[in-house]
């Protein structure tokens, strides 16, 4: 009787031989891709952060210009987004200046639009490239004198 157990529980242990492979070949893609996603949406998260406070820096640095030129000029400089370590973040950023009502009493708007590089995340459903948008605005001091 005791035989036939310990014979039992060999040929237990020799089915159960290989499931260890059989799961990590199933689980390691599905692992790979979950960090693939949470790269991606990570710079893509980190580029809108950027384009916000570039264009909110924008905003504030061109409603205390005095004539529309310096607003946009203003608003350029400090809507810049510089390098800061991380090169696939965002790239290729473009400022524009609304200064349509630029009077005492009005407001300035500021966007800011980058590009997300995401072609090293190879992944189905990922772009290469993702265009992050940005729009803030400020108010001009109403008590303003206009130049």
């Amino acid at each position: 009787m005791v035989r036939q157990k310990l014979r039992a529980d060999r040929v237990r242990q020799r089915e159960d031989d290989g499931s260890l492979v059989v799961e990590l070949v199933v689980l390691v893609p599905v692992f790979v891709l979950f960090a693939l996603v949470i790269v991606g949406c990570g710079r893509l998260v980190q580029a809108r952060q950027q384009a916000v406070e570039a264009a909110r820096a924008g905003a504030e640095a061109a409603a205390i210009m005095s004539t529309p030129s310096s607003a946009r000029w203003a608003a350029a400089a400090n809507a810049a987004i510089g390098p800061d370590g991380s090169s696939r973040s965002c790239t290729h950023a473009s400022v524009r200046t609304d200064t349509s009502d630029f009077t005492p009493g009005g407001e300035v708007t500021v966007t800011v639009s980058c590009v997300v590089d995401l072609s090293d995340v190879l992944m189905p459903g990922f772009p290469g490239s993702v265009t992050v948008t940005a729009v803030q605005s400020a108010p001009i001091d109403p008590y303003t004198v206009a130049a």
